[in-house]
């Protein structure tokens, strides 16, 4: 049980590419404790790994989330995973979040006493169970717009496929299957190596959220990736106003330095991906991200163009 003197986790939920290590960062840099060990997309890795380990209970996995449902609606099967989940938080595992220093003088996180949270794309769908725990966890949801995300994730999984390509040749010629065998893919998703299956992919990860903070809209907040960017001034105070932090003039302008506005809609400068954006215009709209002149107009060039060309 969380005592009075102890500090409710900022949760950062969202799909995967959507601009979550940034926030993730700029929490961090207003003095939000996010984990000592984190991966290369900032996931505290003590979360990241009793996440995993909650999809693989029942079958499901990052890019095929469904059968999480399966899990949350079954009360006993809950009980003891939240269970397991709370034991954990006081065990020798949590040194990977907490760091050692803060190990001997918490001994557990839930004893925490200063703000702090974690990131992770799969809280998207494990935050019943977390919500368990921390009720009154403060959650943060950033979206960017779906046709960003698909191109992201597609892009990732054919630099991962050329380079699983590239070690796989090696692994042939030096006859190490003799020895060892295969353990991972060729690609870290199927269903991400198409637009489509990004984008659906998108899609069910903010229809969760959404969801889940609608039950919760006192502690939740909604940002979007584009706001971030282009209006970073206003996002880092809303930020700041809802985890409770005070932060400085000076340290603002430090985080608006390191933020890269070009970054917001990139699809818009690719034919191909804003024609896709109108393909799929009716769903965007229905997630909050309606047609705009300037991909209209830029649709408008990319036909003219093939127009031409043919």
């Amino acid at each position: 049980m969380q005592s009075s003197e102890t500090k409710s986790p900022v949760i950062v939920i969202g799909m995967h590419r959507s601009g979550t290590s940034l926030v993730t960062r700029m929490m961090e840099q207003m003095g939000v404790f996010m984990g000592v060990c984190q991966d290369t997309n900032s996931e505290a890795e003590f979360f990241r790994l009793l996440n995993r380990w909650i999809f693989y209970q029942c079958g499901a996995a990052w890019d095929q989330p469904g059968p999480i449902r399966n899990l949350i609606e079954n009360t006993e099967v809950r009980r003891l995973v939240t269970d397991y989940l709370r034991y954990m938080l006081g065990t020798r595992h949590a040194v990977s979040y907490l760091g050692w220093w803060k190990f001997l003088k918490y001994r557990n996180i839930l004893r925490i006493g200063s703000p702090w949270g974690w990131k992770d794309p799969s809280n998207t769908f494990t935050l019943p169970l977390w919500l368990d725990i921390f009720p009154h966890a403060k959650i943060v949801h950033v979206v960017r717009h779906g046709v960003d995300v698909a191109q992201s994730l597609l892009n990732r999984e054919r630099n991962f496929l050329v380079a699983a390509e590239k070690l796989h040749e090696r692994r042939k010629r030096r006859h190490e299957y003799w020895f060892r065998a295969k353990e991972s893919g060729f690609v870290s998703s199927l269903r991400c190596f198409s637009l489509e299956g990004g984008f659906s992919l998108w899609e069910e990860y903010v229809a969760q959220a959404r969801l889940r903070t609608s039950t919760a809209i006192n502690q939740s907040i909604e940002l979007k990736y584009e706001d971030l960017l282009q209006q970073p001034r206003e996002s880092i105070y809303q930020l700041s106003l809802f985890c409770e932090i005070s932060v400085t003039d000076m340290k603002v302008q430090e985080i608006v330095r390191s933020v890269d506005a070009t970054k917001a809609f990139q699809y818009r400068n690719d034919h191909r991906l804003i024609e896709f954006a109108n393909i799929v215009a009716k769903r965007l709209y229905r997630l909050g991200y309606p047609a705009d002149e300037l991909g209209k107009a830029d649709h408008d060039l990319g036909r003219d163009a093939i127009c031409t060309n043919n």
